[in-house]
């Protein structure tokens, strides 16, 4: 039998990873901050090529950025070092250094991740482009470099993977996004593979709108056969993986026409983490999810979903998102450089239009393998509003296509948000808790197993765009976990049947 059809090992690991009594997790856990894992993979004796770090603004705005969705074209498509550069950087880079009483230093990148453990990595396969030789290469965001694993053209590797897909065929350059389980599972355990998909798109929702700014197309890729991703990057497999890729640009130059062999190398890193306890149940619904050949990366993009949503809506309250000359005009740049995860909200209102924009934008379509068709969606967003100003609270329904809030029940709530954030202040002291969820039901049936990783990985975008729109308005946003089953129950019985893949929190700071 297909392994990503036998979706009782999804629903397994899904049931088995909720908060408070999943039964893969365990009560009795205890995270000792000190045993935290080093966040960077180090290698050994490569040749390596130094980034270029040019932080100037190109006066696109955020919201123009994350919401853009750039097409396959010829010409003006090739990046070279000093835009790939900047693509790296503003994606998984080292934006700011803090310094805290009794842990020291921590360095925060540019985009969230849970408990700042920094798990994903970021390699990139290319042709030649300006000022970088064709390889396959490991981005060191601490020393900004390019390690070299392999000298040479592999992009058709990575071609043949996908079936053929076409942003990868005509791509320059390919991101390949990766997870090392334990630096995640050594405070989160088994719950840790829903975060390899959450930080991966929060970093994605970064390079995403960052391409957009240079005019690179990009696309996010989730159907490839996973084992020749794996080799072609070195990794080993019971403690790294491939999650998604990332063609972005254009060339004449296709690839794929020959398809070089490729062997393990068994490259020499330091260790991956100073705690080295393998999850079993991680390596299960992994593998489970994995392709292993060409025909069923092709039956899972011609099984892709068209998700629809009901239109007969109760009552609707229009949104009123500001459209170009209203958005904020705070570069991209300079809002990855200022965000950061809110620790404390105020409790003051935002406004309608502010909150309105930032829903809007964040939500206008993600360029996706697993999408039938740009602005086509598995995730719906459930809100609860606590101070919004000339919108009541209560809870709301967003309808995408129609551009409205569908007011499920009307009531103060904060004490019910903070309850489902895991009894977290920061839920009920925020303007808005918003929770996307996935009809995961159906998303199973179509995509299998692997509709799983897409699931998580999609709200995480949608998530690390939210986080950006807010920091655009120079607002606080915070992702929060939580209770799964008291959430469906909440809002149902509109959200019946559906899980949360993702939740954030947006207000103002205190």
């Amino acid at each position: 039998m297909d392994m990503n059809k036998n979706i009782e090992i999804a629903w397994h690991y899904h049931n088995g990873t909720k908060h408070p009594n999943g039964s893969l997790m365990s009560r009795f856990h205890f995270y000792n901050p000190a045993s935290k894992p080093y966040p960077y993979k180090i290698y050994k004796d490569l040749p390596s090529t130094a980034l270029p770090l040019e932080k100037s603004e190109k006066g696109v705005s955020t919201m123009k950025a994350i919401s853009a969705n750039i097409k396959l074209k010829e010409g003006r498509q090739i990046p070279d070092l000093n835009v790939l550069a900047r693509i790296l950087y503003f994606s998984g880079g080292i934006t700011k250094t803090i310094n805290f009483s009794g842990i020291g230093d921590v360095e925060f990148r540019a985009a969230a991740c849970t408990g700042a453990l920094y798990h994903i990595e970021l390699y990139v396969v290319c042709q030649d482009i300006p000022g970088l030789e064709a390889g396959v290469y490991h981005f060191d965001p601490k020393e900004m470099k390019l390690r070299q694993l392999l000298k040479g053209d592999y992009r058709g590797v990575l071609v043949l993977a996908t079936g053929n897909d076409i942003n990868t065929e005509h791509a320059p350059v390919i991101l390949v996004y990766t997870d090392i389980f334990t630096r995640n599972t050594v405070k989160y355990q088994t719950r840790g593979y829903r975060h390899a998909f959450w930080d991966c798109g929060t970093i994605i929702a970064n390079t995403l709108a960052i391409s957009s700014v240079h005019d690179l197309a990009a696309k996010v890729i989730v159907g490839f056969v996973d084992k020749p991703v794996n080799t072609l990057l070195d990794l080993n497999p019971d403690k790294e993986v491939s999650l998604a890729l990332l063609p972005i640009g254009f060339t004449k130059n296709v690839s794929g026409k020959e398809i070089p062999e490729v062997e393990l190398q068994n490259l020499k890193t330091e260790p991956l983490s100073n705690y080295d306890v393998d999850d079993p149940e991680i390596q299960r619904i992994h593998q489970a999810s994995s392709l292993t050949l060409l025909d069923e990366v092709n039956d899972w993009h011609r099984n892709a979903p068209q998700i629809t949503i009901s239109l007969n809506i109760g009552a609707a309250i229009p949104l009123q998102s500001s459209l170009e000359n209203g958005i904020p005009t705070n570069s991209l740049e300079s809002v990855i450089i200022r965000r950061g995860s809110t620790r404390e909200f105020s409790r003051e209102s935002i406004s309608l239009q502010q909150f309105s924009t930032i829903i809007y934008y964040a939500t206008r379509g993600i360029p996706a393998d697993f999408l039938k068709q740009y602005g086509n969606s598995l995730i719906d967003l459930y809100i609860i509003v606590n101070s919004v100003t000339d919108l009541g609270s209560g809870s709301y329904f967003y309808h995408r296509e129609k551009n409205v809030f569908e007011l499920l029940k009307e009531g103060k709530f904060r004490h019910v948000a903070d309850n489902l954030g895991l009894n977290q202040a920061l839920a009920a002291d925020g303007s808005a808790a918003i929770f996307l969820m996935s009809d995961l039901n159906k998303v199973l049936k179509h995509l299998g197993n692997r509709g799983y990783r897409a699931a998580q990985l999609e709200a995480s975008i949608i998530g690390g765009r939210l986080y950006l729109g807010s920091h655009a308005y120079r607002l606080g946003a915070t992702g929060l976990t939580f209770y799964d089953d008291l959430v469906t129950d909440f809002f149902s019985p509109h959200a019946k049947g559906k899980s949360v893949m993702f939740m954030i929190v947006i207000g103002k700071k205190v």
